[in-house]
C-alpha cells in the first residue's frame, strides 16, 4: 500500500522547468567549481541532477547565481489536470 501511494504522490509537484546545472554552467559555474566554493554540495549536485528535490536554502543560493526566482527553473505539475 504504502508504495502505491509513494507512486501516486509523485504524479504531483514540483519539477524543474529547465536543466538546473546546464543554466548554472552557462552562468559560468561549473560543478567543481560550485563544491569548491560550498555553494551546492556533491550530494545536492546529484539531486539536481536526477530531478529530485532540494532545499530551500539551495534554491536561494540558485537563486541567488541566476539572479532569478524559483518559478525561473521550477514549476508544479498536476496529472489530474
Amino acid at each position: 500500500i504504502v508504495s502505491k501511494v509513494a507512486k501516486e504522490v509523485s504524479k504531483v509537484g514540483l519539477q524543474y522547468s529547465i536543466d538546473v546545472l546546464a543554466a548554472l554552467k552557462e552562468a559560468g559555474y561549473s560543478q567543481g567549481m560550485l563544491q569548491r566554493n560550498n555553494l551546492i554540495g556533491s550530494k545536492t549536485l546529484t539531486n539536481l541532477r536526477r530531478g529530485q528535490p532540494v532545499t530551500w536554502k539551495t534554491q536561494e543560493t540558485i537563486c541567488k547565481l541566476l539572479h532569478c526566482q524559483p518559478s525561473d527553473f521550477m514549476e508544479y505539475v498536476d496529472d489530474d489536470l
